[in-house]
């Protein structure tokens, strides 16, 4: 079960940064991200009260709700929604695969939450791919500022991302489980995205073309419904490091719908960094210690 909630993890959420490209319209960035969530939402709440997947909460539950939903539902998608704007969809998944570093240093802050070495080494070798993918991106622009601050944006969202991994991990530990507080927390982020709406004054125009409508279902159900709940069910069975790690995935599905749909043109270095993030997840996930096998078959060797 949790090997494929991983494998469904990584399309979900690997098409829905073409989507959210999909959504720069007439419509207010914020808006966009409003629709989105309220529509998983109130399907969130419309399934989980037929099928009894709402669970009874108190008071004192609803402020870590509202945090989860200010940094999982509002803040994290202003940022990448506006990231996007400034450089390739792709690029920013690939920016969000430092995730796991993020739920690294948070989890040892806040939990004193252990790490391999081998997790450590995967994190170097798939960030190291990360790496050359983006340098090519940064030479066909000539070091252009708009890549610069789209990936300050990309960075941004990924933090907030990350302390919401967090705050599910405090959820859970208090016998909330994943579906009841994404349910809630998607609630309270599209208050705070009301708030900022009519803060800035902006219209609540929609744009009734199918690639509009048809990105905004998609991040609505499949990409938010499916893909936050999947996510912080992973997060509860194998811990915020390890499932974070399938964001250093992501990215493959992600550039391969941007050289589709946006026309991001593959390198050799991008092909060498795509090498390397798969590499990286492969190590990651090693039980042994490569070092502690290295000098394990030394010795073995010496001994004869």
């Amino acid at each position: 079960m949790t090997a494929f909630l991983y494998i469904l993890m990584i399309f979900a959420w690997g098409f829905s940064w073409i989507a959210i490209k999909f959504q720069q319209s007439s419509v207010a960035m914020e808006v966009s991200i409003l629709y989105r969530f309220a529509i998983a939402a109130c399907f969130m709440f419309v399934f989980g009260y037929l099928f009894k997947k709402i669970q009874k909460t108190h008071y004192h539950h609803h402020f870590f709700f509202a945090l989860q939903g200010l940094c999982l539902f509002c803040f994290n998608f202003l940022a990448f929604y506006s990231s996007t704007s400034y450089i390739a969809s792709g690029l920013t998944a690939v920016v969000m695969a430092t995730a796991p570093i993020f739920n690294a240093i948070h989890g040892k802050l806040f939990y004193q939450t252990p790490t391999s070495a081998n997790f450590w080494l995967g994190v170097i070798v798939g960030l190291a791919g990360i790496c050359l993918l983006f340098i090519g991106d940064l030479r066909q622009t000539n070091w252009s500022q708009d890549v610069f601050i789209g990936l300050f944006y990309a960075l941004l969202g990924t933090w907030c991302f990350s302390i919401g991994n967090m705050i599910s991990i405090r959820n859970t530990r208090n016998k909330i489980q994943p579906y009841t507080a994404t349910s809630y927390a998607m609630v309270y982020g599209c208050i705070a995205l009301l708030v900022i709406i009519t803060f800035k004054d902006l219209p609540f125009n929609i744009e009734t073309n199918m690639r509009y409508l048809g990105g905004l279902l998609y991040l609505a159900i499949p990409a938010s419904v499916i893909g936050f709940t999947a996510y912080l069910v992973l997060v509860d069975r194998i811990g915020a490091n390890n499932a974070a790690y399938l964001l250093v995935i992501t990215p493959i599905v992600a550039l391969i719908s941007s050289s589709f749909f946006e026309g991001y043109q593959w390198t050799n270095s991008a092909t060498a960094g795509l090498t390397l993030i798969i590499l990286g997840n492969f190590l990651t996930k090693r039980t042994t210690s490569l070092l502690s096998f290295t000098f394990s078959s030394k010795f073995k060797r010496s001994k004869s």
